[in-house]
């Protein structure tokens, strides 16, 4: 008993593998608990040795804060896979010496890489790294961690290489064992590729952004039937067949089964989509079965189905029969009397509607997981992951960068990194000699992604789920607006807040407002709110005519506003604007002979808009100048909520709209707008623009092409010519307008299916 008492303490502890965060992938960390600090007997910034199915070495660090009371050690994907350890599984930590090399040899990971050069930008990437023969190790051009000792740090502030994270292997070190980089190794790079030891030098979990809930239910999905199969034998279940992944294209479908297959260690089969089909009778199926049957002989394994949607359609819509045939055989291999073991089937479509229903239920595609639009928090991961490598200056904001990305899935961040590094590149153009072969390495030194480089993509990158769509973003501020405070005011506060806070409308129990009608004499600047919205909200922006709505084949149009609703939805938060909407939704059952389609049509936007299917960060907004033509169904609260007069301006408004109209412009001493404001009553915004240029207009006349300022007289003479477009008659017509909509609105609602014009021939056949 006394001998046990005074025996050495243990140096091992047993942790549970947890992923790191992203931006600390390929940093070469463990992220441990102070109590496994103490038991070790190390302090941060030691080298400790982690122990799976395999052994390898990392840099001891804290744990986040929220992992202190855990015995998790997080792990990136790389050192997960040198220790042959998956998420969940447990290592053995125990404290290290790590030795100096006299020579290390690196190969590169990845079969297109081909690296030459000189080795000095990777010796001081890897410095006083712990590496161990056999590892995949990754370059990295960003800052490394906090907390690291500063000599380490100053060292590792070089890039290795320009704009990628680069992965290697350490092929050889000598000595053998855990050794370090320093002043005296000896560091050879080979050109060739060496075959990694398993697939994670490509893609894992961490080159995966976004997706913390879809990994998970992946993982249990697959990894545990495929890595304990006997759990689902004692319960007397089996285990799950196959995964759907459906969403819109480019967010990382693809990408996710590749990292699952890579993590869970079993081998990967794919199957795109096109390539399985056969010229002659029989020879797709054939194909197919083949690839089932060497994945079975493989297990475990993962068929992986690309783009399933072009060999799996629905039966009842394909003409051909060997398409037919070719579903009927997936269905029997996925489904049939041939029990297959440690076999799971993942496939990926952007059209799950159009995949055969058959396929569909428990048995085949056991579950379907929606992989949507990244949020905010899921964008700033991506970002990370595409800047792993990129040498960034310290102004680049990647928070910032998330925050206005909206509606941006995997493949456009990746879009928007490649742009911006293209930027950087076309800086240092002028400096490279394009007859030499090599680039300078002072000038590789300076190669540096700036905060405006991502500025610039940004004007280039939209969101692919826009491209049909894609308008330029509206460069009109809400200064750029003058004399309608009221409607700003309304739009900031039903718009803006609700865009920008949506936790504040969730704490107090409220929905924003889904819809604003914006209605008005012509020329007040309804189309310039609408602009100004989209800006000022750092929302994505689809504007749309009625005219691009409304088709001659029967039910085109509705089709085209389902469409223009599902996109506003995969690219939120979305500001809607539809321009002359009354043209589009106008009353129905007026009993003036509208054609069906409009009737149709108003049906469909309101179901869109307050129907089944809620729309989340969605604002519409509509802008008209005859709003009793509307459907007054659709000026009700959860359709346009919000029925915003945008009147002619007042005096301070129309000083306020000149002043605009006139910044270009050098005015004489003499011009006094203020006087100009009040000799143009009951002129809208359009006519004060057009007073402006009949007045540099008058000025050219005067002088000639050599004029070089606008003076007073020629505003009065412009003013001779102009004239207000909004009559009095006009004003007093809307006034009474606003008044009237909400009792319209409200009239409606207790007749039910009815106008009251449609029943009014039903009442005079009565009295006759």
């Amino acid at each position: 008993m006394a001998e046990a008492e005074t025996a050495a303490p243990v140096r091992t502890v047993r942790l549970q593998v947890a992923p790191a965060r992203q931006e600390e992938s390929g940093q070469g960390i463990a992220r441990m608990p102070r109590a496994a600090f103490q038991k070790l007997g190390i302090t941060e910034g030691d080298v400790v040795e982690i122990i799976g199915k395999r052994t390898t070495a990392a840099i001891a660090m804290a744990a986040y804060p929220e992992d202190d009371a855990l015995d998790v050690v997080r792990l990136d994907g790389l050192q997960r896979g040198n220790a042959e350890a998956g998420s969940g599984e447990h290592v053995e930590i125990a404290r290290a010496e790590s030795r100096p090399a006299t020579r290390v040899v690196f190969a590169p990971a990845q079969r297109e890489m081909r690296l030459q050069g000189p080795t000095q930008a990777l010796k001081r990437n890897f410095f006083r790294k712990p590496l161990v023969a056999g590892d995949l190790v990754a370059t990295t051009g960003q800052q490394p961690v906090q907390n690291m000792p500063p000599d380490v740090r100053q060292l590792l502030r070089a890039p290795a290489y320009a704009l990628t994270q680069i992965r290697l292997s350490v092929h050889s070190t000598s000595p053998k064992g855990i050794v370090h980089i320093d002043e005296n190794t000896e560091v050879e790079l080979r050109a060739e590729f060496e075959e990694p030891r398993d697939g994670r030098a490509v893609v894992n979990y961490d080159d995966v952004g976004g997706m913390e809930e879809t990994i998970r239910a992946l993982r249990e999905m697959i990894e545990l039937p495929l890595r304990y199969p006997e759990l689902f034998t004692r319960l007397g279940v089996e285990p799950p067949k196959g995964v759907l992944l459906h969403g819109p294209p480019g967010t990382g479908k693809t990408r996710l089964a590749q990292a699952v297959a890579n993590e869970s260690d079993a081998e990967f089969f794919t199957i795109n989509g096109p390539e399985i089909m056969g010229s002659g009778y029989g020879e797709s199926e054939k194909r197919l079965r083949e690839v089932f049957e060497e994945a079975t002989r493989a297990a475990p394994a993962i068929i992986f189905i690309d783009e399933i949607d072009s060999i799996a359609p629905k039966r009842t819509q394909v003409p051909g029969e060997a398409e037919k045939r070719l579903v009927a055989q997936l269905l029997t291999l996925m489904d049939g009397l041939e029990k297959r073991a440690n076999l799971v089937v993942i496939a990926a479509t952007n059209r799950p509607d159009a995949i055969d229903e058959a396929l569909r239920r428990p048995g085949r595609f056991d579950r379907e997981i929606v992989i949507g639009v990244p949020d905010q928090r899921g964008r700033r991961e991506i970002l990370a992951i595409h800047t792993r490598g990129m040498p960034m200056e310290a102004a680049v904001d990647l928070d910032e960068l998330a925050r206005v990305t909206h509606g941006f899935v995997g493949a456009d961040i990746a879009a928007l990194t490649r742009e911006a590094a293209i930027e950087a590149v076309r800086r240092i153009m002028p400096r490279l000699d394009l007859d030499a072969r090599t680039i300078p390495p002072e000038v590789l030194e300076d190669l540096c992604v700036t905060r405006d480089d991502f500025l610039a993509a940004l004007k280039r990158v939209q969101p692919s789920a826009m491209r049909e769509v894609m308008v330029q973003v509206p460069s009109v501020a809400w200064d750029d607006i003058g004399g309608a405070g009221e409607a700003i005011d309304k739009l900031k506060e039903g718009i803006e807040l609700p865009l920008k806070n949506p936790d504040a409308f969730r704490r107090l129990g409220i929905r924003p407002a889904k819809g604003f009608l914006l209605y008005g004499p012509p020329g007040t600047g309804k189309t310039l709110l609408a602009k100004a919205v989209a800006r000022e909200a750092e929302a994505n922006f689809i504007s749309m005519k009625s005219s691009d709505l409304l088709s001659k084949w029967y039910g085109e149009s509705e089709q085209q506003i389902a469409r223009l609703f599902a996109r506003a939805r995969a690219v939120a938060p979305c500001v809607v604007f539809i321009d002359e909407i009354d043209s589009l939704v106008p009353a129905r059952g007026s009993g003036q002979g509208e054609p069906q389609v409009t009737g149709r049509v108003v049906n469909t936007i309101l179901a869109e808009m307050d129907g089944l299917e809620e729309l989340q960060s969605v604002v519409v907004i509509g802008a008209t100048n005859r709003p009793t033509l509307v459907d007054p169904a659709l000026l009700r609260p959860g359709r346009f909520d919000e029925l915003v007069y945008v009147g002619t301006p007042d005096a301070a408004g129309r000083a306020h709209i000149l002043g605009i109209h006139t910044a270009k412009m050098p005015l004489g001493s003499d011009v006094d707008l203020a006087w100009l404001a009040g000799q143009t009553e009951r002129f809208t915004g359009a006519d004060l623009e057009d007073l402006v240029r009949r007045a540099g207009l008058a000025a050219l006349r005067r002088v000639g092409g050599e004029v070089s300022t606008v003076e007073a007289r020629d505003f009065e003479a412009a003013l001779k010519d102009s004239r207000a477009t909004v009559t009095v008659e006009m004003e007093e017509e809307y006034l009474k307008m606003r008044g009237e909509l909400k009792k319209r609105a409200a009239a409606v609602q207790p007749i039910g299916f009815f106008s009251p014009e449609m029943l009014k021939p039903t009442r005079e056949k009565k009295h006759d």
